[in-house]
């Protein structure tokens, strides 16, 4: 029998999934998305800022990266901050491709409340290639593929045959076929599990693979949009994508196996899909708690020690992100200077009176000095700073 991919399939695009098996791994992730919502409805308008300001920051870092591209953690968190109207947003030259990747991101979430069309994705597409270039190579933007040759996705070997590990329908079905999805995504709003929806959104338009490139980003973007449907909401608390990078060898076989052949049944790519949201919301649950308990941290240090200094507070806080591996043996003096930029003097007495108050504890002595938070050694609980 000749092998055939997913939309070679005569049932195509009926997708078939098991909800008896998908059962207990969708509940999972729906209890983990309530528990995260839960908790980020307690907290301080800071920490709900910062939240979100990570959310977007991991989401398209990661599903750049998914793609081969690197953008910029600075360069994406001061834009991320600045669409979502925070304060201590940094003032940096703009990165063109940090600024499209957002866009499209921004997009799908805003755009959650309207009607899928073809020009929303064309849109997205082309936000994506402000150039019209993918790399050095001119491409089509804005619009679906038109190239009479195969679209595929292959391993190139030198001296030898590529490896071709997919190969999508022609450019000439490529309208059709995504009028069915776009028809199907529309109609299907709760009428399918939420997150059933989202998955078999993303497989869906992977397995058309109707953009000449972007299409991992498009389908990521339309999953988004998916999800903000789903929850209703226009906050993004966690990066699904960032799931998908740390299983990227993960996300890359499902989607291999889940094209890759004539069944219809795609169970295990929703159920994998799945474990991801799972994973995504617990990743926020535990921000979430880490964000908490600092900020009962600095409410109890400020009560107790008000006289504390700009620069060692920022000392503070640089010791309690870094935690109790981020320096080596803890902070030196010399380390103190060039954090804070205050003389040495300075610096000496600035981390002798943190021993004082007992906020900090020092180890060593002579040019082994060396300076450690105290609530790092000893532990938080109930967010006592000496552990007690």
């Amino acid at each position: 029998m000749r092998f055939m991919y997913l939309w070679q399939s005569t049932q195509w695009p009926e997708f078939q999934v098991d909800l008896a098996v998908l059962q207990p791994v969708l509940a999972a992730a729906r209890y983990a998305q309530g528990r995260a919502m839960g908790l980020a409805s307690h907290l301080q308008l800071m920490d709900l800022g910062e939240l979100q300001l990570q959310g977007w920051a991991e989401e398209a870092i990661a599903t750049a990266q998914i793609e081969g591209e690197i953008l910029q953690v600075n360069s994406v968190r001061a834009s991320a901050a600045r669409r979502l109207g925070l304060q201590d947003a940094k003032t940096l030259e703009r990165d063109a491709r940090t600024e499209a990747t957002l866009d499209v991101l921004q997009a799908a979430i805003q755009q959650s409340h309207q009607t899928l069309t073809h020009e929303t994705l064309h849109s997205w597409q082309a936000a994506l290639f402000p150039t019209g270039r993918s790399g050095i190579q001119k491409i089509r933007t804005g619009a679906y593929r038109d190239h009479a040759e195969p679209m595929q996705i292959v391993t190139p070997r030198l001296g030898k045959p590529d490896i071709v590990h997919y190969q999508a329908p022609d450019s000439a079905d490529v309208q059709a076929q995504m009028t069915r999805l776009v028809d199907w995504f529309n109609g299907s709003l709760h009428q399918t599990d939420g997150l059933v929806r989202a998955a078999l959104a993303h497989l869906w338009l992977e397995a058309i693979h109707p953009f000449e490139d972007g299409n991992g980003r498009v389908g990521r973007a339309l999953v988004e949009m998916a999800l903000a449907q789903d929850l209703k909401t226009d906050k993004r608390l966690w990066s699904l994508s960032q799931q998908m990078w740390l299983d990227r060898s993960g996300y890359y076989a499902q989607l291999q196996a889940a094209t890759g052949q004539a069944s219809m049944d795609v169970t295990p790519w929703v159920q994998w899909f799945a474990g991801c949201v799972h994973k995504a919301a617990d990743a926020t649950w535990e921000n979430m708690q880490a964000a908490m308990r600092k900020t009962r941290f600095w409410e109890e240090l400020r009560e107790q020690h008000p006289q504390l200094t700009p620069t060692q507070t920022k000392a503070i806080n640089k010791l309690y992100d870094v935690g109790p591996d981020g320096f080596v043996n803890g902070i030196s003096t010399e380390k103190y200077v060039n954090l804070c930029r205050v003389s040495r003097a300075t610096a000496y007495r600035e981390l002798r009176a943190l021993c004082e108050m007992g906020v900090l504890v020092q180890t060593g002595a002579g040019r082994g000095t060396r300076y450690k938070l105290k609530h790092l050694l000893a532990g938080i609980t109930n967010g006592s700073l000496d552990g007690t």
